[in-house]
Parts: structure tokens; sequence; C-alpha cells
């Protein structure tokens, strides 16, 4: 699919191959015998959600389930899809609804099933699937045609997901009426570069025009309709990226938005299916147009986003995550989020709304899918994980493997192997935060790539070395937050959880797929005493994220502040402390990758 290999050539090692193993063992590899929207939905035949729940969740089961060859979990995924399928109607419709009911039926769902399938079909080459999604999309192309069906809502404000399975279906079947239904959703869909001046002041009013997720989506539709429908490409993505992040970035390259744009503070929320969809979109993004600052973007997201908003375990997971998060606890009164309820940043089964539980889970395996990208003139590594492609050029088996602890290393092995003499571009993306790059012992500016073209014989490695230093970057509000390498990192606040099992609206909450309130244990009132940061390289533990033995460190002198509650609150930290005055003497702390630090400090003064 797009510029990827084919999902099943490549494969999780190391650290990464573990993430995945506990993200199967948790929540996500098991939502289909616990929580009732999937395992009794409409979709499959039930009375359960009917609409983006289902799709949501095989958008990450699927992929997860074929890199771990898990095959208890594959036979669950057909099992899905087949019960799908089988409720298929004559027409094409696919999704589960009565006829009578298609013009009030929102075609978002319909958008995202097609992409469930593009996934399935590339994983299994499966003809039944494929001949399904096109039907669906030949039925969705006459309702639009006659004019039955017209976008509206959610299907209106995320027009561009529609583009992903009809380019997938174009580039097996080139039929014209595929283009024509991209252009007439394109036509219907929403316009975002008119949307820009309502992203620079942040309402406690929900609206699809602020909507985080829909937001995160949005900045591939220029590079998704160009790709199928042709056109110059004039990287709108970039002017539209700059005013998200000039008035409500964060420092881990999100940006607030618990449901809707919230600004700049740092106790506001992020939601977390805008965390894997701004990730997918980074993904499309690097692969259409190869522009390595998408690259350079997912990685931070990846490294500290995605990880900070799951337990350790990978059975529970918040709504909401804070960059500066000193409890978790419910709300009294009225929420700190300005359209989420106050129990969003609660770890558990589906606080706040279930959207999340259902498609937090495509972070992960479209990350893995996407280590390495398709190249003109070869094989392009675009992330260093431990992962291995296996693939042919020109005939020849190829396989290329990185040995890496990064983002806890930076240093990757790549092995090359071939089965016989071919001749490729082999180029490892290099992110923009490294001051020197050493491959095979020689060192480099940073020019963004190590580009190696040759005649591959047999088995050869490449091995890339990057130099970081810890850095401290500005914030609003005259704070700070510190990155080294990829990495963002927090001072942890120790804490206890509060466990509560229950059962709500026919929902059970059961150990471990309960809910947790975290309360604090430990000082968070701190200052940078100095700028001066050491880096500490640890063994860590078997999670790879984990919140009590973090793969790496920094050490770091902080000195007690002068630091208030947010108004109204005794659990959120205002936006900045006030007063930039030791208020005692500076000691030691250790700070640890934000993606592990579950409460912490992000962002804080320098001390006078």
């Amino acid at each position: 699919m797009y510029n990827f290999f084919e999902s099943n050539s490549i494969k999780p090692k190391g650290w990464l191959l573990k993430q995945l193993e506990i993200q199967a063992n948790g929540l996500s590899g098991n939502l289909d015998k616990v929580w009732p929207d999937i395992r009794d939905s409409a979709w499959i035949g039930g009375e359960k959600e009917g609409w983006e729940r289902v799709p949501y969740w095989l958008d990450g089961f699927i992929p997860l389930a074929f890199l771990l060859e898990n095959e208890d979990m594959i036979g669950r995924a057909e099992k899905y899809i087949n019960a799908i399928l089988d409720r298929q109607q004559e027409d094409g419709w696919i999704c589960p609804c009565k006829p009578e009911q298609r013009g009030r039926y929102d075609v978002w769902a319909h958008f995202l099933i097609g992409k469930v399938l593009a996934v399935y079909c590339d994983f299994t080459h499966s003809i039944r699937a494929q001949e399904a999604l096109y039907s669906s999309m030949k039925c969705l192309y006459s309702l639009m045609k006659s004019g039955d069906i017209k976008l509206f809502e959610w299907g209106e404000y995320r027009w561009f997901e529609c583009m992903i399975p009809l380019q997938f279906l174009y580039e097996i079947y080139r039929e014209e009426w595929l283009k024509e239904l991209g252009a007439l959703v394109r036509e219907q869909g929403a316009d975002y570069t008119k949307l820009t001046e309502l992203w620079k002041r942040p309402l406690n009013k929900w609206t699809l025009d602020t909507h985080i997720v829909n937001l995160c989506m949005m900045l591939k539709y220029e590079a998704v309709s160009c790709w199928l429908l042709g056109g110059d490409y004039t990287d709108a993505a970039e002017s539209l990226w700059e005013v998200l992040e000039s008035y409500n970035g964060t420092a881990v390259g999100t940006f607030t938005g618990d449901e809707c744009l919230s600004g700049l503070n740092n106790n506001q929320g992020t939601e977390l299916c805008s965390v894997v969809e701004l990730m997918y979109t980074c993904e499309l993004m690097y692969a259409i147009t190869g522009k390595n600052i998408w690259a350079d973007r997912l990685e931070k997201l990846a490294f500290n986003a995605l990880p900070a908003a799951m337990s350790d375990d990978m059975w529970t997971h918040q709504y909401d995550q804070q960059v500066n998060q000193i409890a978790c606890v419910k709300l009294p009164g009225r929420s700190i989020f300005r359209t989420n309820n106050g129990e969003a940043h609660l770890f558990g089964l589906e606080p706040h709304f279930g959207c999340c539980t259902a498609n937090h889970n495509q972070g992960w395996p479209k990350l893995t899918l996407s280590s390495y990208i398709k190249s003109d003139k070869g094989i392009t590594c675009a992330v260093m994980l431990p992962s291995v492609l296996e693939t042919t050029l020109n005939g020849v088996k190829v396989t290329v493997s990185c040995e890496t602890e990064y983002p806890f290393r930076n240093r990757g092995v790549y092995t090359v192997e071939t089965n016989g003499e071919v001749s490729f571009e082999l180029k490892i993306r290099i992110p923009k935060w490294a001051k020197e790059v050493t491959v095979d012992g020689d060192t480099f500016a940073n020019s963004g790539y190590v580009t190696v073209n040759k005649n591959w014989n047999g088995r050869q490695t490449v091995t890339v070395e990057l130099t970081a230093e810890p850095e401290l970057v500005s914030r609003p509000y005259g704070m700070y937050a510190v990155e080294y390498g990829s990495l963002v990192f927090s001072l942890p606040v120790k804490y206890r959880k509060q466990m509560h099992e229950y059962e709500q609206g026919g929902v059970e909450r059961k150990f471990p797929y309960c809910d947790y309130e975290l309360y604090p244990e430990t000082e968070w009132r701190f200052g940078f005493a100095d700028t001066a940061f050491e880096v500490v390289e640890k063994q860590g533990d078997e999670i790879p994220f984990s919140s009590q033995k973090p793969r790496l460190a920094l050490k770091a002198r902080f000195a007690p502040i002068e630091w208030d509650f947010a108004d109204g609150f005794e659990t959120v930290a205002d936006k900045a402390p006030l007063s930039e005055k030791a208020l005692g003497a500076a000691e030691e702390k250790e700070m640890i990758p934000y993606g592990c630090a579950k409460l912490r400090i992000t962002e804080t003064v320098i001390i006078e």
C-alpha cells in the first residue's frame, strides 16, 4: 500500500517486539472478549454500537495480529471480517443499518471500514475482502452521485480518509469512477484552510471545526488527495501545522485538545485518539512527500506522547494526557478540561468516552509498518526501530535488519543480506536533532540521510551512531522543557494507585481492565537550579517504557519554588509558578523519559 512495503514483509524485533506483545496481552488484544461495543457490535450481528468502534479496533488489531504471527488473534480478526462481509447487502452497502436509514448514517464509518479492509487485504491478499471493498465503494459512488447520500458531520470533516481505500482500489483496478468518487467526496468535504482563525483562541465549546482528532487527521488531506486525484501539491500542511502548533502546541509534539483545541497551557489535555491519528498522518505524509520533518514529528509523538497515555501493562489508558500532570484524580465540580469531564485523565477502560478505547491500538503496529519505506532507488530506513524487512529487488531476495535500542540509545546496526548480487540504494534517515553522525567509525555532519548506493552481495553491515546533547527548549510563559535525542524528559512524581471496579451502563470494569486514580506522594514544585544535565544509561526492565525502571535518565539539579494549583483545583498545577526564585537549597534529581512518567512535571522555570 502507498509507498510502503507489503505489510507482511516487515517484522518487529527487540524492544519493539516486546511492546507489541504487551499490547497483545493487554486491552488491545482482548477487547473483543471484555467490551460489549466490540464483543456485541452491530457490525457482527449484535445490538451494540454499529459505527466507528469495531472498525477502529480492527484497524490496529489486524496489523498487531499479523506482525506477531499470532494464530489466535489472526483467527479472531478473520472471524470479524467474515462476519462483516456476510452482512454486506446485495448492492454493496456494508455498514450495519437498514436501507431506509442510509441517508442518516454518517459515512465516516464507511470510510473507516474501507481502510480496515485495505489493511486486511494487504496482509492476506483476500480476494473476497478486496471484492467487498470494491462493491462497497461502488455503492457509495452510486448513492453520492444520485444525491441519496451527502456528507455531513464526521463524514464531512473526515472526507480525506476515503482517499486511502480508494487509492488502494485504484492501484488494482485503474477505473475512473474511483477518482470520480474521490472528487465527489472532496467537493462535499470541509475546507480546513478557511477555519484557521478558529484555532487561535480556544473556547469551552465543542465544535467539529476545532475537534482535535479531525485536525490531526486533516493535515494529510492535500497529500492523499493529490495522490489519488493528481494536481499540484502546495504543502498546505506546513502552514496549517504552524497555526496549530503556535496556538495549541505541546512539548511532546502534540496539540492540546480534550476533544477540541485548548490553547498553550501545559495543564490542558490531549486526547489519545489525536496522538495515534497524528502519528498515522505523519507516517503517510513521510511516505508520500518524502519530507524528513514528518518522520521527525512521528518519532517525537511515538516515543513520548503514545506511551505516556498507557499503563505499563497496556490494560488501561487515558483519554486526556497533560504535559504537567501532577495527579490523575477525579476532579470535583467543573473540569479543567474545556470540553471533557473531570475523569478524562484517569487510567481506565473507557475514561470519558470509548473512541480511544478502540482506536489507541493502531499506534505501535502502524509505527512498525513504517520503519522501512519503498523508494524509487531501493530502501529507505525511515525510523530506527528494531525490525527486519524481507523483500525482493530486481529478482534478488534482500533482507535488511536493524539491531538497536533507539530511542534509549542513539546507535543502530543495519545488516543487509542478499542471496545474490543486486544494486540498490540504502538510505538511513537521520533525525534533525543529531549533531553529528558516525558511520562505521567515520564522523560526518548531519545531512538528513546516510546513503549507501552500491552492489550488494552476501552479508554486510552499516553501523550508525548519532551524537546528541540534552537541550533546554523554550516553552510558553517563561517555561522550559528538556530534550535528549528524540525523547522529552520529565521530573517524575511518585504516586499511589487507587483501583475502582464497578459496572456502569452495562459495561463492567474489573481488574485488569478497571479504572485507576493516581494520587501524588512526592513534591512537584521544583525549578531547574542550573542548565547542566548528565545522561545516565540504565538496564531497565522487560517493559520498554517502564515507569518503574526506565532505560535512560538525566541527572539534574532542582530547587523548590513557589507554585500554586490552578484556580479552583487541588490536584492540577497552575500553568506557571508564581516566582522564579528558589525557596530552598538545590538538590540532584533524576528526570526520566516523558513516556515513562505517569505523573510528572515536564515544563518548569530556570531559577534566577
